[in-house]
């Protein structure tokens, strides 16, 4: 996407640090884009390394059961030699419980580290620090949203609602609202603090959002983020699957406005009048929006259609512990 984005993509190898007819070019340091850079590779690597090692046993299990004699090949690479040994889970659980600690503060570094983009310069609007927690807890606002879309589609679509309970989307519900409360708090505090610092554009830039010609986006994303998510203190609601369904495309689409009004309505408005005008989306702009949600609905259906959407060995493990109460659970559904 940032090759995508730089407008001549044929050129990307420019932004490496590589030999050239000019000497060296190096990166600086200096720049939150080259932090991007490392973050993002830093939470990608992990988050990779963690998700296969979690496939690991499911791999070996249709390793075992494939009839193919290619598909046998490519599921004993992919499963690295597992064979369910003690040794075997005894590394699996510390090679994991290693993994969620390092992950778990990446999440906070990665997003902190790409409010940083905003929060360092100078732009009305951008220049607050008060990004890096309200894009933490954006990102996990979000991301709760985005799975739980999908985990209602799937757990209806394959038959799953004796694994993915109403007691799992509740959990998730409940940390929707939390985020969704921290994030409105975080907006408030913005309209706040533009207003106690006595800075004329940062007063501006706010009134802007609220008022100017983008108030539209502005009143979508407070309803969507602040408003809507605090419907889930009604425990009937939260329990609801069409309900939660619904307000997680609801809160998808107010994180998306979110965007549209950091960017958007800080850079149409800037110290410049003869520089201001009104965003208008090319084909280009809209073509990349549209392909970006087809790509990952490509990715995610491939992914469910190759590979187990549920952990099995996790699965089997529960039942293996739980002996008659999953059997009591289950009846009482």
């Amino acid at each position: 996407f940032p090759i995508i984005h730089m407008g001549r993509p044929w050129l990307g190898y420019w932004v490496l640090p590589i030999p050239n007819a000019y000497g060296s070019l190096w990166v600086n340091f200096n720049s939150p884009l080259l932090w991007d850079v490392f973050a993002i590779s830093t939470y990608l690597s992990v988050s990779l390394v963690f998700w296969w090692t979690g496939l690991l046993p499911d791999f070996a299990m249709i390793r075992d059961r494939a009839v193919k004699p290619f598909q046998k090949k490519i599921y004993s690479l992919v499963s690295f030699g597992w064979t369910g040994r003690a040794k075997d889970w005894q590394r699996f659980e510390e090679v994991s419980l290693v993994l969620a600690g390092l992950a778990t503060p990446l999440v906070l570094s990665v997003h902190t580290i790409v409010s940083f983009d905003f929060a360092t310069s100078v732009i009305p609007g951008w220049h607050t620090t008060i990004f890096p927690p309200y894009f933490v807890a954006g990102a996990i606002f979000s991301g709760f949203a985005m799975v739980n879309t999908l985990l209602i589609i799937m757990r209806k679509v394959s038959n799953l609602e004796n694994y993915i309970t109403v007691q799992h989307i509740e959990l998730m519900n409940i940390v929707i609202m939390i985020t969704g409360s921290i994030v409105g708090t975080a907006y408030i505090t913005e309209l706040f603090m533009a207003w106690y610092s006595g800075v004329e554009y940062e007063q501006y830039a706010f009134l802007n959002r609220a008022t100017g010609p983008y108030w539209w986006a502005y009143l979508s994303m407070m309803t969507c983020n602040v408003f809507s998510p605090q419907l889930m203190w009604i425990k009937k609601l939260r329990t609801s699957i069409l309900f939660s369904f619904f307000i997680s495309i609801v809160v998808n689409i107010g994180m998306w406005f979110e965007r549209f009004v950091i960017i958007v309505t800080s850079l149409h408005r800037d110290y410049l009048p003869s520089s201001w005008t009104m965003f208008t989306p090319t084909f280009v702009d809209i073509g990349i929006f549209i392909g970006t949600i087809g790509f990952f609905f490509v990715l995610f259906l491939l992914y469910a259609r190759t590979f187990p959407v549920i952990a099995q060995a996790e699965v089997k493990t529960i039942l293996k512990t739980s002996g008659d109460n999953y059997k009591k659970l289950r009846d009482k559904k």
